[in-house]
């Protein structure tokens, strides 16, 4: 049956005026509480009627933009606020008033990633005394409730913005909130935290559809997704018959008053398939866009161990994510922050590589302008994928910020690896930053590795040169040395460190091919 002309046109009618009468609406950042960066040009936006007048007036400052007739879409930008630690109100007038209240101006910054940053306070050092001191009013965090889309959404639900107290603070993001509490008080302005992050996710899912069709690995993430989805139904029917046959049996055995011999856990993850996680820029259609344009100092991220199967993909993609989402915020090159990969045993297989290699892939990114990682090689739990010491990795973190964001001066990297070059029977590694005061922690140097022309790799002796700053690395069973690696497994007992107490980053001099060991 087919809707007839004078009915469609009634439809279409009653659309049109529905959208002239549109309340205004702001953005999902755009709430009481929030922070707005300072000294920058201030994005604004939201939807109203078509084609309705819209004013927006904060600090003195009022702008005016006409909503799209077709969408009901507005934006404005005000000019630079100075940081305040005093609240303002942030007005928008159309046919309706809507004012955001308690709202400062400071330094704003994006965290994003995978579980490692999704892990709460509550689940961190001493959580019970992190979360009963929390309470300054000058951080506030935001969180991005999770939701995946096919195609690029405007809005997003959010916890709104929250103050720290011992009630909120458990369930913030632990490295967004720590990195907050430590740079506050040194930069003496308010600090706002954007959180959007899930657990389990691949760098694939956080990158628009337009940008992944650009990369190098865009056939092979096609490729694997649509295989995927054919699987779907299979592995559905085979996740749900094992979920009804473990729920079937312990509810025998609590009606017998008896343990059931399959517990709880572990945790049995659904299958990828249509709306899950894992689909390919579902993220950032879903927990990304709905941020853009909105002001910020700079992006932390923590992510990569989804990616570690396929360290060879990650570079590519990490890379295009960054450069997409700079042009997607319009602000230049704004800094860029990652946690490289601490260390773990990823199943119990110590001498393995693949977490070796993805850390290689997330160094090589930064060629990237205004770009830093913090190493993490010493303070991962090699059994846990999930460390618990979240404080000692947002401390890097704004070691950094201060250093490269804010201009302090202040140590902020470990050594970084220059060079390796032979002397006689032996290696000398130089380092092109970071290396004053090299010093071997707890023990004599581990975890180097020579190889000769066969590649094959044995462990090393390594001697710290005090007067050099260098290292020179030997082994009875090379020889001829030709390449050395340091720290270079999954779970390495690396102990180099600087005056500084910050850890060597993980180094090769070889190019050999992922399966070289």
């Amino acid at each position: 049956m087919h809707a007839s002309r004078p009915f469609l046109a009634f439809v279409s009618a009653l659309t049109l005026a529905l959208a002239t009468r549109a309340d205004i609406t702001l953005a999902p950042l755009f709430r009481d509480h929030a922070v707005l960066q300072c000294d920058k040009p201030l994005p604004v936006w939201g939807r109203a009627g078509a084609g309705e007048h819209i004013s927006v007036t904060f600090r003195g400052q009022t702008v005016t933009a006409t909503a799209d007739p077709a969408d009901g879409r507005w934006i404005v930008y005000l000019a630079p606020v100075a940081a305040s630690t005093q609240p303002a109100e942030l007005t928008v007038t159309g046919k309706n008033t809507v004012r955001v209240t308690d709202v400062l101006t400071g330094e704003v910054w994006l965290c994003s990633g995978q579980s490692n940053m999704e892990r709460k306070v509550s689940q961190t050092l001493n959580a019970a005394q992190e979360t009963a001191t929390a309470n300054n009013p000058l951080i506030r965090v935001i969180t991005i409730k999770r939701r995946e889309s096919d195609t690029p959404l405007a809005d997003a639900e959010t916890t709104g913005w929250q103050l720290p107290t011992p009630q909120t603070a458990p369930d913030f993001t632990a490295i967004g909130y720590y990195f907050a509490r430590d740079l506050q008080p040194r930069l003496g302005v308010p600090i706002g935290i954007i959180h959007s992050s899930w657990g389990g996710t691949q760098i694939e899912s956080w990158i628009s559809a337009a940008t992944l069709n650009t990369t190098p690995a865009f056939a092979a993430v096609t490729q694997r997704w649509q295989k995927t989805l054919a699987d779907h139904p299979a592995a559905k029917a085979a996740y749900d018959k094992t979920i009804s046959a473990r729920a079937a049996e312990q509810a025998a055995a609590k009606a017998k008053n008896a343990p059931p011999k399959t517990a709880t856990y572990p945790y049995i993850r659904p299958p990828a398939g249509p709306g899950h996680q894992d689909t390919p820029s579902g993220l950032f259609n879903a927990m990304i866009n709905p941020l853009l344009p909105y002001a910020l100092r700079g992006i932390l991220w923590y992510q990569g161990e989804s990616n570690a199967a396929r360290a060879n993909e990650y570079h590519a993609l990490f890379a295009a994510m960054i450069t997409q989402w700079r042009a997607n915020l319009g602000q230049g090159d704004i800094p860029f922050y990652w946690v490289q990969l601490p260390n773990y045993k990823n199943n119990a297989k110590a001498d393995a590589t693949d977490w070796a290699f993805l850390r290689e892939a997330q160094a090589q990114t930064l060629a990237l302008p205004a770009t830093a990682q913090a190493v993490t090689i010493d303070i991962g739990e090699p059994d846990n994928i999930h460390p618990l010491n979240k404080q000692e990795v947002a401390r890097r973190l704004a070691l950094i910020a201060r250093a490269l964001a804010y201009g302090k001066t202040v140590d902020y990297t470990g050594p970084v690896f220059a060079s390796a070059k032979r002397e006689n029977s032996a290696l000398r590694v130089t380092f092109s930053k970071g290396a004053d005061g090299l010093t071997a922690r707890g023990k004599p140097l581990q975890s180097f590795e020579l190889a000769g022309p066969d590649k094959n790799f044995h462990p090393a002796t390594a001697t710290i040169d005090t007067a050099t700053n260098t290292i020179l690395v030997t082994s009875r069973a090379v020889p001829d040395p030709v390449a050395v690696r340091y720290a270079w497994r999954n779970s390495p007992d690396a102990n180099l460190f600087n005056s500084a107490g910050l850890p060597a980053a993980p180094f090769r001099s070889d190019d050999w091919e992922q399966s070289s060991q």
